[in-house]
């Protein structure tokens, strides 16, 4: 699929934000938390597939489809920018945020075949196409992809040091609001003085302001192997089968994300375990949205930007691995959770964060332990995002082929869950044959 998809980018400009940022807003600090986070960029894939009335019959009708889709994104993104005048900006070194309307680069792009050719057992490798590439003097960076069908993909590509996965969530569903015309009764959109909340509570670290390279890499990208990305799917019934069998005294209820993590970690790590034909101790380092482990701290803000945490959970050598295994790795993500919230929920110091960062990467890198590392982007709202089309049918962060590499994301209904997985080769064959997984999940179905 990938050599044969074709996407040609047939027009590149600049959208500034359609008024001018206020003088009083022009600067915005970055946080501690923005500060520890690379210069990378989070991609973001929202597929919308052609109603009966958008059927293209003939290239005329194709290209008025276009140009007023096109139109569309365009207006209302600079309208949204407005709002997230940030996102327009440039860095200051690793300080702050030049809020000088710079503007985000929008493409626009043709793609040779129906949209139903792509969400058919997806082809993870060819969706980096469809993400605007190359434009990193940017923070936000969009590409509309039209396909001859009708159907419509929008690719995001924002710096990670303006935005996570719950501010990435609140400006897409702002920018749909306002393209659809009812952002004056939704609560999407964000007051001005929303941005620069965070900076004010947990002010930058001096010794942090160095400036980045800009790369559209992972964090991870570092960690150079042969590897290969799958997708699986979880359906509800499978997860509350899965919760059943990994359920425990401790945790009676364990979570969608606890007991679908426990399962990967587990399996992969015997995937690893029997390619290597030895043991040795696996770690899961799991980011945590700290806006709710802050709640009382907060009181009420809505802090935008990065505000997410890193919690490791640590096994010992097993060799003999058995049923009570996924209940034992259940109990060890809740214990790391729950440790993690009694120790900052009353806050956190700068210092403090930098030191837990540095515990948590410094485990990542360790030869001798087999970690995972897992990031949810689950519950946050993407598949509410209505340009004016209908609801988004896929929505996906496509992976880097960074080892060990995790991304949760819900299924369209709410109540599945998706999981892209990045392996060594020679791991992933193991774990993707292996009889648990395919008991509860499935792999890389058709997109319905």
């Amino acid at each position: 699929m990938a050599s044969e998809l074709k996407v040609e980018v047939t027009h590149k400009e600049t959208i500034k934000p359609s008024s001018a940022t206020p003088h009083h807003l022009e600067t915005v600090n970055l946080s501690v938390f923005d500060q520890l986070i690379p210069q990378i960029y989070i991609p973001l894939l929202l597929f919308y597939p052609s109603t009966s009335s958008d059927e293209v019959n003939d290239i005329d009708h194709h290209r008025s489809l276009v140009v007023e889709r096109s139109k569309l994104l365009k207006k209302s993104l600079g309208k949204a920018l407005t709002h997230f005048y940030p996102f327009a900006g440039e860095f200051q070194d690793n300080i702050s945020i030049s809020c000088n309307d710079h503007g985000a680069a929008f493409l626009e792009a043709q793609v040779n075949c129906p949209i139903s050719m792509i969400l058919d057992r997806p082809d993870l490798g060819m969706l980096w196409k469809l993400l605007p590439s190359g434009h990193t003097s940017y923070l936000l960076q969009v590409q509309a992809n039209f396909f001859e069908c009708g159907g419509l993909a929008i690719g995001v590509n924002i710096s990670h040091k303006v935005a996570d996965a719950s501010t990435l969530s609140k400006f897409i569903n702002s920018w749909a609001a306002i393209a659809v015309g009812s952002a004056s009764t939704t609560d999407h959109v964000v007051p001005p003085a929303e941005f620069g909340v965070a900076a004010s509570l947990f002010p930058p670290l001096d010794f942090l302001n160095a400036p980045q390279t800009p790369s559209s890499g992972s964090a991870n990208s570092s960690i150079k192997e042969k590897c290969i990305t799958r997708r699986f799917v979880f359906d509800a019934s499978k997860i509350a089968a899965l919760k059943s069998k990994a359920a425990t005294t401790a945790v009676p209820n364990p979570t969608r994300v606890e007991v679908v993590s426990a399962l990967i970690w587990k399996c992969a790590a015997e995937a690893s375990r029997s390619n290597l034909e030895s043991a040795m101790p696996s770690a899961w380092c799991q980011t945590v949205n700290m806006r709710k482990v802050l709640a009382s701290v907060l009181a009420g803000k809505d802090l935008l930007g990065n505000v997410f945490g890193l919690v490791a959970g640590q096994r010992e050598e097993i060799v003999e691995v058995d049923d009570h295994d996924l209940q034992s790795l259940v109990t060890i993500l809740r214990k790391g959770i729950e440790e993690f919230k009694d120790n900052y929920r009353n806050g956190v110091s700068g210092e403090g964060l930098c030191q837990l960062f540095k515990e948590v990467v410094n485990l990542i890198i360790r030869d001798d332990i087999d970690s995972y590392s897992c990031s949810s982007w689950c519950r946050f709202p993407f598949y509410t995002s209505n340009f004016g089309w209908g609801k988004p049918s896929w929505v996906v962060t496509p992976n880097v082929d960074s080892k060990n590499l995790i991304v949760l994301m819900d299924t369209k209904d709410g109540d599945g869950l998706e999981a892209s997985l990045t392996l060594k080769e020679e791991d992933m064959t193991k774990f993707e044959n292996n009889k648990e997984v395919l008991e509860y999940a499935s792999l890389n179905p058709s997109v319905t």
